[in-house]
């Protein structure tokens, strides 16, 4: 009774998907990739949707983040990019404008850039800070923490070396961390990334969730490991799937 009821749910569900997503379900199904080239030719192969879809990676961490010492936030620049043009403000001194302008910064701002976040007025995916500024963003907290977008010298956002870090971002440097329940969830670039990008991307992302291995972790690091595009199935990898 229990395997019929479990069946009828099944096909229930699978009812809800188009038959361009069932037939990729199918693909992926009771597989799981032993190398990164199969695993992004699968990863191509299933990105069908109409417009270019992100692609993303999940690694489910043996840790827990409520513990400091098993946490994971860090930065990274993967060697093609995520396919994504960040527009960066910086909040500075008004002598550092020009230093800013010219290293890249798409809006520059001391008091003013303050007042129009105050208001939610937010036009940038990113925000860079000299260390002076803190004091005055600390208000701000409540409107930039819920979007991810309060600087810190962990992230490297708040920086005295505003042309070096200006140029690192726009280069494609982004922050990961692990969400509350031990898994990071990641975008390494997309669907209409040649092959041998998307494997370089994903093999760097994990090499950086491994080189900041949390020193509280006991025994094994992975435990599972998936990329998907934005549209398509989950596709797991084998954990000796990395070089």
């Amino acid at each position: 009774m229990k395997l019929k009821l479990n069946k009828f749910l099944v096909e229930k569900f699978m009812r809800k998907f188009s038959r361009r997503h069932k037939g990729n379900i199918e693909k992926t199904k009771n597989k799981i990739c032993s190398s990164l080239d199969e695993a992004i030719d699968i990863l191509k192969e299933t990105s069908t949707a109409k417009f270019v879809e992100s692609v993303e990676f999940h690694a489910n961490l043996n840790i827990d983040p409520k513990y400091a010492d098993q946490q994971l936030r860090t930065t990274v620049t993967l060697p093609h990019g995520v396919g994504k043009e960040l527009r960066i403000a910086v909040l500075t001194n008004d002598e550092n404008f020009v230093e800013a302008q010219n290293a890249g910064a798409d809006i520059v701002g001391n008091d003013d850039l303050i007042q129009e976040i105050t208001k939610g007025n937010i036009q940038f995916d990113l925000l860079i800070a000299t260390p002076n500024m803190m004091p005055k963003l600390a208000k701000l907290g409540r409107v930039l923490g819920p979007k991810g977008l309060m600087p810190s010298p962990k992230s490297g956002t708040v920086s005295t070396t505003l042309e070096a870090t200006l140029t690192e971002f726009k280069k494609g440097k982004f922050e990961y961390k692990a969400d509350k329940t031990g898994i990071v969830h990641v975008s390494f670039g997309k669907s209409d990334f040649a092959k041998n990008q998307l494997v370089d991307n994903l093999q760097s992302l994990y090499n950086s969730i491994e080189k900041n291995r949390p020193s509280g972790v006991k025994g094994k690091y992975f435990k599972s490991l998936f990329i998907c595009s934005s549209m398509g199935p989950s596709i797991k990898l084998d954990l000796g799937a990395f070089a």
